[in-house]
């Protein structure tokens, strides 16, 4: 829960940062973490000599916070990512019998009314159009039309309860493919939370990484707790 608490306490103070500003991290955000933690203990043991300097202690202890805030973030953006990512393997897999349900339903309308030129004109017009949006518009046509005039599909001893399934199936595969859009609720939200947190960490753990390395520039066992191990090696 403490990450969560986190979250909430700087939630105002990250959403504030301007979007222009936020671009995406530079570092894998689980490294920078363990980085800012390792900061945030190696600077606590300098407070004194870092104030010296400006770096106030209550800087210091605002590390494991906006720590933690930026962690829950991740954990929020990853459960999204990841929903997206099971939606559209998901998708993959019903939307081949959803192109054959429809086609179905089109062969079966287009020979109950081949007699009646006004309905096979509004079938025509069903068929127009391309892409899965119009094929799950197509299904909910269906079912409208078919509703309207169903003496032509009992005839032919057409199932009148898959006009109901058409219907069921376009709404559950719109909502399938927002969610594999990432469509829903603002496909980018979570992200940018994310990496405003990110940069709401980044802009204190420079500061005080950038008044380390002044104050222990002449003490290179010190000076080391001040850098990016993985800059370092990533250079």
């Amino acid at each position: 829960m403490a990450n969560l608490d986190d979250y909430n306490a700087k939630l105002a103070e990250i959403q504030a940062i301007a979007n222009e500003e936020v671009t995406d991290p530079g570092i894998p955000v689980a490294i920078a973490l363990q980085e800012a933690e390792n900061l945030y203990h190696c600077s606590l043991d300098d407070a004194d000599k870092l104030s010296v300097v400006g770096i106030e202690r209550t800087q210091i202890e605002d590390i494991p916070i906006r720590a933690g805030a930026c962690r829950e973030a991740q954990s929020i953006w990853n459960k999204d990512y990841r929903s997206q990512q099971e939606a559209q393997k998901e998708w993959t897999i019903q939307a081949p019998e959803a192109y054959d349900f429809r086609n179905d339903l089109l062969a079966s309308l287009r020979f109950a009314y081949r007699k009646n030129d006004a309905l096979l004109s509004r079938v025509r017009a069903i068929t127009d159009g391309t892409g899965h949006a119009d094929m799950i518009q197509d299904l909910n046509d269906i079912a409208v039309l078919g509703r309207e005039n169903p003496e032509p599909l009992t005839a032919i001893r057409f199932e009148l309860t898959l006009l109901d399934r058409a219907a069921i199936r376009a709404d559950e595969l719109a909502n399938l493919l927002a969610e594999a859009n990432g469509d829903k609720a603002d496909p980018n939200e979570a992200k940018i939370i994310r990496d405003k947190a990110y940069m709401y960490l980044k802009v204190l753990v420079d500061e005080i990484r950038e008044a380390g390395k002044y104050v222990f520039r002449k003490d290179s066992k010190r000076l080391k707790g001040y850098g990016s191990q993985y800059r370092r090696m990533h250079r």
